[in-house]
């Protein structure tokens, strides 16, 4: 007989409550189901990922990058499911979304919500966001951001082990449906260049080549690359990219290639065919990477295009919204303009801020480029200092012609020095070429009715534009005067969160994923960073700090803005038998429209990383 005390009943840990996944629903419809409507129900019993994406976002390709593995992985208990929340009025065109798939070869169901309904019932905030589901239809994780992939994966593993256990995991096919392929010459081609046979390079970019056509802009000389998705050098036959964009000729006659999705430089010799790697590891550029070095030794971030301006190539690096240069001399590259941060900000090129640097074009006296996020024409002087000609920021966007203080393009990808010292700027969510006279300081509008323009070169009087969402070359004569078209602005359609004049509690939620912790050994491991649209918006709160949590104060005098929020948090594989662990960078930009009102919230959320939401 055992007289001991009996110990008392240990106290349940308290157990959170479990969140229903709302159903999905969008106006737009299905892609990628061969035409059938999917629901929730028809999930149950597998894990199931949202990707809330927006095509326009480079943010948003890199997540749909890291899918791919896990995707691979765990085929017969994962369903991906793209939820397309448009930001750009194009984007909310059901064929473009169509489009958006097969471009960027997206190999899961995509439902289309043009009004962001689901958006909303899932109270996402940001572009790219990921939700988890398990097998049983609740919310379970929710990730704002790229570069978390690596933690969902984790997650999965033990959702399968945990529904096998219970009898609640479903094995299986996946409801994804191919598209049929189409037979045109390109597919969705970015971008293109004049050789000095009088013949054009293409970049095929949802077919991973480069093609080679004859003078007549039509007639296929020869391609090069295998046409599968790879990192390869070698031969024409051989050698592989993944969706290659920016060309450039430089002077010994080879040609650069912006090899985005590799995140490389590639060099092409016309003359042999052989294509080798100039810049780039292969790797994606994250925060605490080095931003200049040995070209080869260098992590790269979707560089888009490629000039060659004052001796060395400028990359467009659309995936860290900077400037960068390779320097063949001594075969080095590094950081030339940008500081990482999104926007649209003027000054020296430290201190210049882009947003996905899309297109670029070189004169002796200027660099301009295509900042397509915030849907300007910019350029820089030889002394590094960044200028805007036409925009005004990340949800300001039309097509307005007139003074450059007023003009208004969307979404633009490409831009064309011409003989005169205009410049052309492929206009590409309005369908348009437009026209920039630094002379004048006036937009007009060259041509209308093009699908999705993403670049241009001239070919003697003629301008051979890129119509990459019609999978062709169209050569167009340059009129003499300008077309002129009906005035439409636009603004992003994205509900404005009220919030309460004063005092803002802004909160960036973060907590390292299972198995991880906050990399302390450096110093702080998290970084955050506030400005606002018009600036007078914040009277106290701007500026960098290392704490994600800060007490904004708001004006009460402005009514309505946008306040930026950048977030960044290191977190390692915490194992101490492990003397070097894998170390994670988690990393998000908001643009959080506010509208200030007295019965307004007086704190603000943003969850960076929030794992895990399972019940004990």
């Amino acid at each position: 007989m055992n007289d001991a005390v009996p110990a008392p009943t240990p106290t349940p840990a308290p157990r959170r409550a479990r969140v229903r996944a709302p159903e999905l629903i969008g106006k737009g419809g299905w892609i990628n189901t061969g035409g059938k409507d999917l629901k929730l129900a028809d999930f149950r019993g597998r894990t199931l990922i949202l990707d809330f994406w927006t095509f326009c976002c480079i943010n948003c390709l890199h997540v749909l990058d890291e899918l791919r593995e896990l995707e691979a992985k765990h085929r017969d208990t994962v369903v991906v499911i793209g939820v397309h929340s448009p930001k750009f009025v194009h984007e909310a065109e059901h064929q473009a979304v169509v489009d958006a798939v097969e471009r960027y070869g997206v190999e899961h169901p995509v439902l289309d919500d043009p009004q962001l309904a689901t958006w909303k019932q899932y109270a996402v905030r940001a572009w790219p966001t990921l939700v988890v589901i398990d097998p049983e239809g609740y919310v379970v994780a929710q990730h704002a951001g790229e570069g978390h992939v690596h933690a969902i994966e984790r997650l999965v593993t033990e959702l399968e082990a945990e529904h096998e256990a219970k009898g609640t995991l479903r094995r299986g096919d996946g409801p994804y449906v191919p598209p049929e392929p189409e037979p045109t010459t390109l597919r969705f081609p970015g971008k293109a260049l004049r050789l000095p046979s009088g013949g054009f390079l293409v970049s095929d970019t949802t077919r991973h080549q480069l093609v080679e056509l004859a003078e007549d802009g039509e007639s296929v000389v020869r391609r090069i690359g295998s046409g599968a998705r790879g990192f390869t050098d070698g031969g024409p036959d051989g050698a592989a990219f993944s969706e290659p964009q920016g060309l450039a000729l430089l002077e010994d006659g080879t040609v650069v290639v912006a090899d985005t999705v590799n995140h490389a430089l590639r060099r092409f010799d016309p003359a042999t065919g052989e294509v080798t790697t100039l810049a780039g590891t292969g790797r994606q550029w994250m925060q605490g990477a080095a931003t200049s070095g040995p070209a080869r030794e260098a992590d790269l971030s979707s560089p888009w295009d490629v000039a060659w301006w004052q001796g060395r190539v400028w990359i467009a690096m659309a995936g860290v919204h900077q400037l960068w240069a390779y320097d063949p001399a001594d075969g080095t590259v590094g950081v030339t303009a940008g500081t990482t941060n999104e926007g649209l900000v003027d000054g020296p090129g430290a201190e210049a801020w882009f947003a996905q640097p899309s297109g670029l074009a070189a004169t002796p006296e200027r660099l301009w480029l295509a900042d397509s996020e915030t849907s300007a024409l910019r350029w820089v002087e030889p002394d590094g200092s960044v200028h805007t000609a036409v925009g005004t920021g990340l949800f300001d966007f039309g097509h307005r012609d007139g003074a450059a203080d007023q003009a208004l393009f969307q979404h633009p990808l490409g831009v064309t020095a011409l003989p005169d010292g205009s410049v052309a700027v492929c206009d590409t969510y309005n369908h348009a070429l437009r026209r920039f006279d630094p002379a004048t300081g006036e937009v007009t509008t060259l041509a209308t009715d093009l699908r999705e323009p993403s670049d241009a070169v001239l070919a003697g009087e003629d301008i051979v534009v890129v119509e990459s969402a019609r999978h062709r070359l169209t050569r167009l004569r340059l009129p003499e005067e300008a077309v002129r078209v009906e005035a439409v602005a636009h603004r992003t359609q994205r509900q404005a969160t009220e919030v309460a004049p004063g005092e803002l509690e802004l909160d960036v939620i973060f907590q390292a994923p299972p198995g991880q912790k906050l990399d302390l050994r450096y110093g702080p491991s998290t970084r955050l960073l506030v400005s606002a649209t018009p600036p007078e918006l914040l009277l106290d709160g701007e500026g960098a700090g290392t704490d994600l949590a800060r007490t904004l104060r708001l004006n009460p005098a402005v009514e309505r803005g946008v306040l930026h929020v950048s977030a960044m948090a290191a977190s390692c594989d915490d194992d101490p038998s492990n003397a070097y662990p894998a170390c994670h960078v988690h990393q998000q930009d908001w643009g959080v429209p506010v509208h200030l009102t007295p019965d307004g919230t007086h704190r603000l959320p943003l969850v960076l990383a929030g794992m895990d939401d399972r019940t004990p």
